[in-house]
């Protein structure tokens, strides 16, 4: 059984950093790409980005220069650096894993439980 579990999330002032990371257990090495998606208040889950097994990565626009996405093989895990955080990067995070490319599709793959991100003003 698949099993993501995300952890970093927190509350942080305007142009603060947090670093978010994804726990995965189960046959995840067997898929093609792991990122990250968002849901703030109002809004459906957006892609902030995501890499596949050869290391390329993707970013949503609104997260470009600001967001690094990166895995470490050996812990089996995938982490998101976010700084320069924005009031409006308030979200709750979810790692995604998928056969797939990463894409803005939000209707595949297996899903943690979501992280909440807050920056406040």
């Amino acid at each position: 059984q698949v099993q993501l579990v995300e952890s970093g999330g927190g509350l942080v002032q305007a142009g603060g950093s947090l670093r978010l990371s994804c726990a995965t257990s189960g046959t995840v090495f067997s898929f093609n790409a792991m990122g990250w998606y968002r849901r703030a208040p109002g809004n459906q889950r957006e892609l902030v980005a995501g890499i596949t097994v050869g290391g390329t990565t993707t970013y949503g626009d609104s997260v470009k220069g600001r967001f690094t996405i990166s895995r470490d093989r050996a812990k089996n895990t995938v982490s998101l650096q976010m700084n320069s955080l924005k009031p409006e990067d308030t979200a709750v995070y979810y790692c995604n894993a998928r056969q797939g490319a990463i894409s803005a599709n939000i209707l595949t793959g297996y899903w943690g439980q979501g992280t909440q991100v807050t920056v406040s003003s």
